[in-house]
């Protein structure tokens, strides 16, 4: 016999026996926490579908199948490929996010066509982190509920950590990025049909639809951000708009057509204004049916974006419905329990040891936080006794990954790279409370 390669099904077997063994049968039934997390599973993944997809993941896939259709795979490489400028390239990656305000889920449809398209790792990379950390929303809420010195640190660290994961990513698998240039080199320049301008309108627009529809509920009353939020419908609704217009005036899409498209969204926003969803999902299936008939237009471009934008749908959704009901039924939603009890994740997240701050970076790596979301979960855990060097390291770990999204993300760029990107998020999440903490 083999001992070389036998130890392995032994190991599995050994681990199998002694977590049998060990079963916490009767704590389990006495706290009948198997059922508990099975509902909060199904809880988590209607909390998601009814938040999320519509308002969120729709619009990212359009975007997402936009970029492979409509930006040429030249355009791609001279501004994120691995030669390009690095100062532009890690300079606009990194601070995508205080435009974008998506979660971790959102962006990846978005980093997915960047990446496919001939992307540096290094930007895409900080592109991904960036796209859920840098919610200037969210980086403002913070200042006000937790501190002005949190919502600094978290904003400051976030930059930074965009930054050194792109350059750590690109430096670690710069083989490969050589490679992939050097393949996409003699690629002939695309023939444009349209100028740049054109096409940085057609994405600020629906750009402008993703974020102020998904635009989150400020806790103050007044204000700017207040401001916003009361108008959001009214700003989605202009921008939705001016993607319309767009798209008859400069990407030949016919009157008759878009007139049908748009019909039954302008008649919802009108007879139920007090559920302006309805009129949002109406203009999503009015959208797809345009693009999927091709508009009027007989050249296949638009037929080209639906499948783009299909296609990513029909690969991530999978990934992310699992991922979400193993995220609830393991962690639960906001202020409920899945199978790790919380007072197990409070009481280790006390002080400012290394293993306070790994162990908040590695939870909130795996928890799904959902834009926003955060901080009133961690204003909970601080009352509770959580320390301010783990609270920014959850913080600056958890609204840029979950468990959903490592699984999209291993999908796209494979399991070395998905491993070596999480890992950095924590290390430099878990250093980063431990800093923090020192001082404050």
């Amino acid at each position: 016999m083999d001992w070389k390669k036998e130890w392995k099904p032994l190991a599995l077997i050994l681990a199998v026996f002694a977590a049998c063994y060990y079963l916490p049968v009767e704590w389990l039934q006495a706290t009948r926490r198997i059922e508990n997390a099975l509902w909060e599973s199904l809880y988590l993944v209607k909390w998601y579908a009814r938040e999320h997809v519509l308002l969120c993941l729709v619009p990212a896939f359009f975007i997402a199948g936009a970029v492979g259709v409509f930006v040429s795979q030249a355009a791609v490489m001279k501004y994120l490929g691995p030669r390009a400028n690095k100062v532009l390239a890690y300079g606009v990656a990194s601070v995508s996010g205080t435009v974008l305000a998506v979660c971790s889920c959102t962006i990846l449809p978005l980093f997915a066509g960047i990446y496919r398209m001939g992307a540096g790792l290094g930007p895409a990379s900080a592109f991904l982190y960036s796209g859920p950390a840098i919610n200037i929303l969210a980086i403002v809420l913070t200042a006000s509920v937790l501190g002005p010195e949190m919502g600094i640190a978290r904003a400051v660290g976030a930059v930074v950590f965009a930054v050194v994961i792109g350059l750590c990513m690109h430096f670690i698998f710069r083989k490969e990025e050589e490679a992939k240039f050097e393949a996409a080199a003699g690629f002939p320049e695309p023939e444009v049909q349209r100028p740049l301008w054109q096409t940085a309108l057609y994405f600020a627009a629906m750009v402008g639809i993703l974020v102020f529809a998904n635009w989150g509920r400020p806790e103050e009353t007044s204000g700017l951000w207040h401001l916003i939020y009361s108008s959001k419908w009214w700003i989605s609704s202009l921008f939705a708009l001016a993607l319309a217009v767009i798209l008859v005036l400069w990407f030949k899409v016919g009157r008759g057509p878009m007139l049908l498209a748009a019909l039954p969204v302008m008649v919802l926003a009108l007879v139920f204004p007090q559920y302006p969803a309805l009129a949002f999902v109406a203009g999503s299936i009015g959208l797809s049916v345009l693009t999927a008939t091709g508009g009027g237009k007989k050249d296949g471009e638009l037929q080209e974006w639906f499948d783009v934008s299909w296609d990513f749908a029909k690969k991530i959704m999978p990934l992310l419905f699992w991922g979400v009901l193993i995220s609830g039924a393991l962690l639960g939603r906001p202020e409920n329990e899945g199978l790790i009890p919380s007072q197990w994740i409070s009481g280790l997240v006390g002080g400012n040891s290394l293993g306070a701050n790994l162990f908040a970076s590695v939870v909130g790596a795996f928890m799904y936080f959902a834009t926003l979301t955060e901080v009133p979960i961690l204003q909970g855990l601080l009352g509770a006794g959580m320390g301010k060097g783990p609270a920014l390291a959850l913080l600056l770990a958890g609204p840029a990954l979950s468990l959903p999204n490592m699984l999209v993300i291993r999908s796209v760029m494979g399991t070395k790279k998905t491993i070596v990107f999480v890992a950095l998020v924590i290390v430099m999440a878990t250093l980063s409370g431990l800093i923090f903490g020192a001082f404050y």
